[in-house]
């Protein structure tokens, strides 16, 4: 019975076409053993013909047949669109033909005879790269959906920060937005003074760690002419720059305690005092706050009012960390690729080894971090396909450890995962070999020959009496 394929790793289509019946059976049950759905033609004509009638993703060919050969069937394969990986199935006499096939774009190829295993372990990297092709399509699609939406995110994290934030538009209530350096605080602000009644009104932001003790009052309230030294002329604050919009206070955690002082005074009254004034100015404006710090913290710790505190947080939004929304990778590499290239260039192509390495780099800076990388990406890879090399260095040398095995021999690397996959089916199991053996798609006797070949003993295994 088959058994569905590898978690994370899609299904494939599969056309398998050879001539030798015997050969024929054992690639076809090997691989739908493996989770596919194959069909099999015992000549070229038929294999042209299943080509012309359905889709696949994966062509499995001899390159000698009856009909029409290997290079046919491939030429044909080629035509279509989408094409289907073509992996050859060759004799020691035809392999001359196999490489010049694979120098025009076939998958792999295979010397006979071969173990299905092989095959099933080169079909397993198509699938890896099949798999990221669709995520890549839906998320491309999704965002074509969404256009003019300004957070990208479709992972059960961000649809409820973004129902959420539908709710909180509807009403004028203090919000603080929290989260990590990078997570897009700025634009919940945005998409909450978007959404509400002041979407006609401005939309003013002001960071509050970026300008010194001295001037944050100045900037934040205004000042009259001859105010301190400097002030040449009458300057409106961003309160009344807001005054009927939303005014972000970014970085509020950064606050000096003098300006928090002024700012509680505002949220109470609806007034600012420019600096230098002798009349306060009335203002009508939605403050909606945002910070990396934990607050209740820096209360703890005397750097933050209490009172304040409760006047900014009537409602707490948080936005996930890109680690804690691993789903809405695929939309944003989307979303930055559409950002940083010309509007009318197709997307480049990410290489399987790219795509691994962005999906296992934590991303401390967040999605600012990966629309850098992306970015870096596009200029060093001049807008064309985006391999591991073209991403930033940061990147690179995190996933170099990772990939020590790619220095060892190719056949060292796959006799040490098969090992541990073993030994890991084995514990599943309960250390019953018929229950693993089923596990792992194979005969009992198959299990048995390759515990001998990786050296297990049964005290390896710890396997328990069966019936």
């Amino acid at each position: 019975m088959p058994r569905s394929p590898t978690v994370g790793l899609p299904e494939l289509r599969i056309l398998v076409v050879e001539d030798d019946s015997d050969v024929r059976t054992a690639v076809v049950e090997s691989l739908r053993a493996a989770g596919h759905a194959v069909v099999a033609a015992a000549d070229g004509t038929a294999a042209l013909a299943q080509l012309g009638a359905s889709s696949f993703d994966v062509v499995v060919t001899d390159v000698r047949l009856p009909g029409a050969d290997g290079v046919r069937i491939f030429e044909r394969g080629r035509e279509l669109s989408p094409a289907p990986a073509v992996i050859l199935m060759t004799s020691f006499g035809s392999v001359t033909d196999a490489v010049s096939l694979l120098k025009e774009g076939a998958a792999d190829y295979l010397t006979k005879p071969f173990d299905p295993d092989e095959l099933v372990a080169r079909v397993r990297g198509i699938a890896e790269r099949v798999g990221l092709q669709r995520a890549l399509d839906a998320a491309r699609a999704q965002l074509e959906a969404a256009a003019g939406v300004d957070i990208v995110g479709g992972s059960p994290a961000m649809r409820t920060l973004l129902e959420r934030i539908a709710t909180v538009a509807a009403s004028d209530a203090p919000v603080l937005v929290t989260g990590e350096t990078g997570t897009g605080k700025e634009l919940v602000a945005r998409r909450i003074h978007a959404l509400g009644a002041r979407k006609k009104g401005p939309f003013v932001a002001v960071n509050c760690a970026a300008f010194p003790e001295t001037l944050l009052e100045a900037e934040l309230f205004g000042y009259e002419r001859g105010a301190f030294t400097g002030a040449t002329r009458r300057r409106d604050g961003r309160f009344q720059v807001a005054n009927g919009g939303t005014l972000l206070l970014d970085e509020v955690a950064e606050m000096p305690p003098a300006a928090q002082v002024k700012l509680l005074r505002v949220l109470q009254d609806g007034c600012v005092e420019p600096l230098g004034a002798d009349t306060p100015v009335r203002v009508d404006v939605r403050v909606i706050s945002a910070t990396h710090r934990d607050l209740r913290r820096r209360m703890a710790e005397g750097l933050f009012r209490e009172d304040l505190y409760y006047r900014l947080n009537v409602v707490t939004l948080h936005v996930p960390p890109l680690r804690d929304r691993p789903g809405d990778l695929p939309l944003l590499v989307q979303h930055f690729l559409r950002v940083h290239m010309p509007r009318e260039a197709p997307a480049p192509e990410i290489s399987l080894g790219a795509w691994q390495a962005l999906a296992a780099y934590p991303f401390l800076g967040n999605v600012r971090e990966l629309g850098h990388a992306v970015h870096h990406a596009i200029v060093m890879s001049r807008g064309g396909r985006i391999d591991l090399e073209h991403l930033p260095e940061d990147i690179t040398r995190a996933v170099a450890p990772n990939q020590s095995d790619a220095l060892r021999p190719l056949a060292a690397v796959v006799k040490q995962a098969e090992r541990e996959h073993l030994l890991r089916a084995l514990a599943v199991a309960g250390g019953k070999r018929v229950r693993a053996a089923e596990l792992l798609g194979i005969s009992r006797k198959n299990l048995w020959e390759k515990l001998r070949a990786h050296g297990l003993s049964d005290s390896d295994v710890d396997e328990e009496r069966e019936p």
